[in-house]
């Protein structure tokens, strides 16, 4: 061993059409040119600012931590808990929204962005949250939620009292019925929760709603509307916000004249574990875009918001929640006048599959580069199935719509090694890095949530056929001792009896953990700057022994070879016996200068 010891473990004990926008700007890199897999070190992007390599923590306030003891999180239970991030090693920490809310979608649902909902504490608590983020040396990052409203909100309020045709009618998405008495909706759009995607008022008009009915869609070529998002924007950013995360980020503007589309989107666009398919050039699945995302008028509004940041210091930032392909087209959001970061969702959906993975890094990589902007890499969050259990199931590319009693169990070793070695990817790989609440403990899904406590409007617009995502939304937990595992007394979803064993103190006094080989892993992260370090594929990722394999060159010259074992047998390369260990996913992840099956090692070069 070098002078660093390894942490390491063994875990198995469309149209650009807005009549009252803002003109449109030339379309700049519409079209991404194709790189070779030996050009993408040369063509990583690079820049001085926070965000092009930080590593970002997502809260989701209500599984966080309780302070006040009613069974939800809270920012009171974030800002005591600051101090264990800033010990994990991130540089921010985005929330989920906190604003007020009826919470028929968890908060997604707004009725006032310039406050905190009483559930979660008051304003003076962010701004007390805030300041101790900033002390600490963390970026607060809020959640923004620009495509529909809650049903709550005074702007829909207004619109169900006025007339139709009406200013306050103008700012959402109100339309007259077909039929011979206007009784059908005025097209076949259906909900990504589930049924159609329109809902009738008493005056017989419909308006839109692409998710839940009390989530009314915003009209977005109404200039009132892009004044109100300025204003929003900037109250936060008045209150120290660093950044914005973008909800539904593609989904704003609408083709021209409403056309049928009679698809079905999904929130969490996947397969089942039956139907998962393994072939190596299978793509990864990433949502269906027609006629109401990904079209070309929404990046006038990024340009916009980008105008408005830039009247503030510090590098504030957007990173935007696009589910959009190919990489080439995600990467329009992230030119230098419009967003900073866009989720790399290929990336997450890829599976424990190394021709997927490989595929979609160099991808990322040469388009985002393509443009100036970092690529951002993350394995799960509050709308997907944890990767633990997914990496824990039989197909290698399994993406199911949740996960329940009645279905197929994940296999916890199996899904746990494999996590540990997808984070040493994650975290190894140039740009930035995002970490779902509860990855650094390596969770699982919460696989037998009965069907009383499930709250996800997913699950009750589809009569159960779509389980939802309550399974990875479940309250953390801190200790084994107090009352919710140390979350707080009558959690607002009930913890399974695994998480007892696998609580946060649990894992700190354990060399072994999960959460101490995060911690080592962002130590290491930082120390060789690799983040902004330069990438270049090993020949050992072109070989028939599915291992993937990649160089990253630090400022300083020192090169770390990451190599991940996605295979069915050990391999023997010759860097393991010649190369300084720095890190590794698992205590037997390297036996007689074999790199085990499931297991990643970093390796400093000599």
């Amino acid at each position: 061993m070098g002078s660093l010891d390894p942490v390491t473990s063994d875990p198995s004990t469309h149209s650009d059409h807005r009549a009252t926008a803002p003109p449109a700007r030339s379309d700049q890199t519409a079209s991404v040119s194709t790189v070779s897999a030996s050009d993408t070190s040369a063509r990583t992007a690079t820049g001085t600012e926070w965000w092009r390599d930080a590593v970002i923590y997502q809260v989701y306030p209500r599984s966080f931590k309780d302070s006040n003891g009613d069974g939800m999180g809270d920012l009171g239970g974030v800002t005591q808990k600051l101090p264990y991030l800033k010990h994990l090693g991130v540089d921010a920490v985005w929330l989920s929204p906190f604003y007020l809310s009826p919470q028929h979608d968890a908060g997604y649902d707004v009725a006032d962005y310039r406050t905190v909902d009483p559930r979660f504490g008051s304003l003076e608590d962010f701004d007390r949250m805030r300041e101790e983020a900033h002390r600490l040396g963390l970026k607060i990052i809020v959640d923004l939620v620009p495509n529909h409203t809650s049903e709550d909100h005074e702007w829909f309020r207004a619109a169900l009292t006025s007339e139709p045709g009406s200013p306050e009618r103008d700012r959402y998405m109100f339309r007259e019925g077909r039929g011979e008495n206007g009784e059908e909706p005025p097209n076949n759009w259906k909900s990504l929760f589930g049924g159609r995607a329109w809902t009738r008022v008493p005056d017989g008009q419909w308006y839109l709603h692409l998710f839940d009915s009390s989530q009314p869609d915003l009209n977005w070529e109404n200039p009132e509307v892009w004044e109100e998002f300025r204003a929003i924007l900037r109250f936060w950013l008045d209150r120290g916000a660093d950044g914005f995360r973008v909800d539904v980020a593609h989904g704003m503007i609408k083709a021209p004249g409403l056309p049928d589309w009679d698809e079905q989107v999904h929130m969490v666009e996947g397969t089942d574990v039956q139907g998962a398919q393994d072939e190596p050039d299978g793509p990864s699945k990433t949502m269906d875009t027609g006629p109401y995302f990904d079209q070309d008028g929404v990046h006038e509004i990024y340009r916009d918001w980008h105008t408005v940041l830039q009247e503030y210091p510090g590098d504030r930032m957007l990173v935007v929640e696009a589910w959009v392909g190919p990489a080439e087209r995600l990467a329009r959001y992230v030119r230098p006048d419009e967003a900073q970061q866009a989720f790399n969702f290929d990336f997450l959906v890829a599976g424990w599959h190394r021709d997927r993975m490989r595929d979609t890094i160099e991808i990322s990589l040469r388009a985002n580069a393509a443009v100036g902007a970092p690529s951002t890499w993350v394995l799960s969050n509050h709308d997907t199935v944890r990767h633990a259990s997914r990496y824990g199931l039989s197909s290698r590319t399994a993406y199911p719509n949740g996960i329940g009693a009645q279905d197929e169990q994940p296999h916890a070793g199996q899904g746990l090694r494999r996590a540990r070695a997808a984070a040493l990817v994650e975290l190894s790989l140039p740009g930035s890095a995002y970490i779902y609440q509860g990855d650094e403990l390596g969770l699982p899904e919460h696989t037998e949530l009965p069907d009383a406590a499930r709250q996800d409007p997913t699950f009750h617009r589809t009569a159960g056929s779509e389980l939802g995502r309550d399974g990875a939304r479940v309250p953390l937990p801190w200790s084994p001792v107090g009352d919710g595992l140390g979350f707080g007394p009558d959690p607002w979803l009930p913890q399974p009896e695994s998480f007892a064993g696998i609580t946060v103190d649990h894992q700190l006094g354990d060399p072994q953990s999960t959460l101490n080989l995060y911690r080592r892993a962002l130590e290491l992260r930082h120390r060789l700057d690799l983040g902004a370090a330069e990438f270049a594929w090993h020949p050992l990722s072109e070989g028939d022994q599915d291992v993937l394999a990649y160089t990253m060159t630090c400022g300083t010259g020192e090169t770390v070879l990451v190599a991940a074992n996605l295979g069915e047998s050990e391999v023997g390369f010759d860097e393991l016996s010649r190369g300084e260990l720095l890190l590794a996913s698992g205590q037997n992840a390297v036996v007689n200068d074999r790199l085990s099956v499931d297991s990643a090692v970093w390796l400093r070069l000599k």
